[in-house]
């Protein structure tokens, strides 16, 4: 089973339960949304020319969208390269980037930018059924490239250190993509709510613990030594999720 395969496992089974939350756009995806956005995405992205390994950059904020952007690259059998520079066929911003910082053919945002391609014209009536048996799949930082079996494996190995259940509540709170990307995937594979806060303060973690009915937060060690005394909430400190995957 492949990585994207992997994330999108519990969507048969949890449907319309939420998925993943996000709390700076206040979009909510289900998990039947989210499988049906990351496989017609990446149908428009073969449209519009993607072949397996060619790069596509994703320079977006932590969220909804974020997810969607990663794994459509990954199921269309493209290598998904977070960051906002580089070379690659294809990028996907939220809105603004620096056109200067990169050499790509062509530009989807998910917020309606002049000149460019709308994310939303990728979802078409077309989907990929199903996505590549492996190969390269994600970059960190547009040198070293993770394949589908390392980052499915990994995925793995992480559920079996940080225990997520099907009924949780997940707040990310993390400080960066790989994190963020890394409690998604847990989060999702699992069939568990994740709800995405994008100030991992204290304040804000327990704010939005509270208004969400949060059973487990992931933030940084600052934020979880403050929050071991809530007897409510399991606390996991972010550095637990990234494993082997930091070089």
């Amino acid at each position: 089973m492949t990585w994207t395969e992997l994330v999108l496992g519990a969507s048969p089974v949890q449907g319309e339960q939420p998925a993943v939350s996000d709390v700076r756009t206040g979009e909510v995806l289900s998990y039947s949304a989210f499988a049906r956005k990351v496989t017609h995405a990446a149908a428009g992205l073969r449209r519009h020319g993607l072949r397996y390994g060619d790069r596509v950059i994703v320079d977006m904020p932590l969220g909804a969208g974020f997810a969607v952007a990663v794994h459509s690259v990954a199921w269309s059998g493209g290598v998904a390269v977070l960051g906002a520079t580089g070379t690659a066929r294809m990028m996907i911003a939220q809105r603004d980037y620096d056109p200067l910082a990169v050499d790509v053919q062509k530009v989807f945002t998910f917020e309606p930018t002049p000149g460019e391609l709308s994310f939303g014209d990728l979802l078409g009536e077309r989907t990929v059924e199903f996505g590549p048996l492996a190969g390269p799949a994600l970059s960190v930082d547009g040198e070293h490239v993770y394949d589908h079996d390392e980052l499915a494996t990994d995925l793995r190995k992480l559920s079996s250190r940080v225990l997520v259940r099907q009924d949780d509540v997940v707040l990310a709170a993390v400080s960066d993509p790989l994190k963020g990307l890394r409690v998604l995937d847990l989060a999702l594979m699992s069939g568990a709510h994740v709800i995405i806060a994008h100030e991992p303060s204290l304040i804000g973690c327990r704010v939005l613990a509270h208004e969400h009915d949060a059973t487990l937060v992931i933030a940084p060690n600052e934020v979880v030594r403050r929050l071991l005394g809530d007897p409510t909430l399991r606390v996991v400190d972010e550095r637990a999720v990234v494993s082997s995957l930091t070089r």
